[in-house]
């Protein structure tokens, strides 16, 4: 058998021990540093931007990664999907299926249908409210506007509109839902409490698309027949603009519509006249004319506002860069690209990194960031559940413990008012 001897203790130098503690302490800055680079890197990850397309040719949605402008998924739904749009938590996508009298519910984790929800007759477009609990559906045939519950992803009212609604838009606090009335030529504003028509705009020319400014004061709206845009003020709901879209060098008959996040430009699909108008909306006239493929129908702008996806009926998407306003990529998709809807995952794992951050630079100890810690896990499960209400609890929650921690001095006003600013952003997101 081996015999082990017990091994003298080694005597170093006082200098030397000091010189190891210092490198000892540099390497676990270094890690910690690390750590929260990592941390960041998966919050970059996991805030990552997908677009999904609806290609009625295939009877598919074409999930495409915005970082790699490539179609990394395609799902299966209904027979010629239309409309399409995306929970505020980015958890769920609802597709109506122009030709299956029906809406498809994509889980976006899996990308797979979860449900299949019955609504009217030719169902086209759908808006979800800003607290994610209800989904709008216009159906073209039957005249009306289908309610969905996305919480058990069934009808729970039938709302009696114009003839042949097509796009539907709801203002950002939620209160109403503006409805295209094609062939009424004309705007019916569904109160969303109530669920009823409390007004009916008209002096339209077939409208088809529209889109809110994000402060909520007005409603841009694409009208076929005149070939113009129409500015609606929510607070009269009266018509105070037309913005002409046809002239000798480009225009077309304008369709899809979305509006940038800070609210200052409107851009406008031209069906199958190749271009894109861009509207200033303090001026509402047009600023530019972009030409990308032969557009089909609506277009988006990304959550950060800096690019608009266009699909084309030659099967392809044309990606405009809105600092320029030229088209910078063509993105081949499935059969017949139709309308686009951006998903942004909540970013709760950037937050998690800063506050990470604060222990490596030794101004939070780890038991205080961990309450923190705690109380963002709680929103990451609300959120993956899709419970808004719980999810502004949780954040407000985190946002109190911060302010704690500002006034016992564990953070100064600056540190925890950069905290509190993330928490905030991250509840407007969840429509809080």
């Amino acid at each position: 058998m081996l015999s082990l001897q017990k091994a003298k203790p080694v005597h170093r130098p006082k200098s030397t021990r000091k010189f190891s503690k210092l490198v000892l302490g540099a390497t676990i800055r270094m890690l910690a540093i690390a750590l929260v680079l990592v941390g960041f890197a998966a919050s970059a990850t996991f805030a990552q931007t997908k677009a999904y397309v609806t290609t009625t040719g295939d009877d598919t949605v074409s999930v495409i990664d915005t970082v790699s402008k490539t179609v990394v998924a395609i799902v299966p739904v209904g027979r010629f999907p239309s409309g399409i749009a995306v929970t505020p938590n980015g958890a769920f996508v609802y597709v109506t299926n122009f030709g299956g009298a029906s809406v498809s519910v994509v889980d976006a984790t899996t990308n797979t249908v979860i449900a299949t929800v019955p609504v009217g007759v030719a169902p086209n477009g759908v808006a979800i409210t800003p607290d994610g609990a209800l989904a709008y559906v216009t159906n073209r045939f039957s005249d009306n506007v289908s309610v969905i519950n996305t919480t058990t992803n069934t009808v729970v009212t039938t709302v009696p509109v114009g003839l042949n609604p097509i796009g539907v838009a709801i203002t950002p606090n939620g209160a109403f839902a503006y409805v295209a009335n094609g062939t009424s030529s004309s705007i019916s504003i569904i109160n969303t409490t109530t669920n009823t028509v409390v007004a009916t705009i008209p002096g339209m020319a077939v409208p088809n698309f529209l889109a809110v400014t994000p402060n909520g004061a007005f409603v841009y709206v694409s009208n076929a027949l005149a070939s113009d845009v129409r500015v609606i003020d929510t607070a009269t709901n009266t018509i105070v603009a037309t913005i002409p879209i046809r002239d000798t060098s480009a225009g077309g008959v304008p369709a899809g519509i979305d509006i940038t996040p800070d609210g200052a430009f409107a851009y406008v699909a031209n069906v199958a006249f190749g271009t894109v108008s861009v509207i200033n909306t303090a001026t509402n006239t047009i600023t530019t004319t972009v030409a990308v493929g032969r557009v089909s129908q609506g277009l988006a702008i990304n959550p950060s506002g800096t690019l608009v996806y266009v699909p084309n009926i030659d099967d392809t998407i044309s990606v405009i860069d809105t600092a320029t306003n030229t088209v910078t990529a063509t993105i081949p998709t499935g059969n017949g690209p139709t309308t686009v809807a951006f998903q942004k995952r909540i970013p709760i794992g950037s937050l998690i990194a800063q506050v990470q951050a604060l222990v490596g630079g030794g101004i939070l100890t780890q038991n205080e960031a961990d309450n923190l810690i705690k109380k963002l896990e709680g929103t990451q499960a609300k959120l993956d559940k899709g419970q808004t209400r719980a999810v502004c609890g949780q954040l407000g929650s985190f946002i109190n413990q911060v302010n704690a921690f500002i006034n016992n001095g564990s953070l100064t006003t600056s540190q925890g008012q950069a905290l509190i600013n993330a928490a905030n952003a991250i509840k407007t997101s969840s429509g809080c």
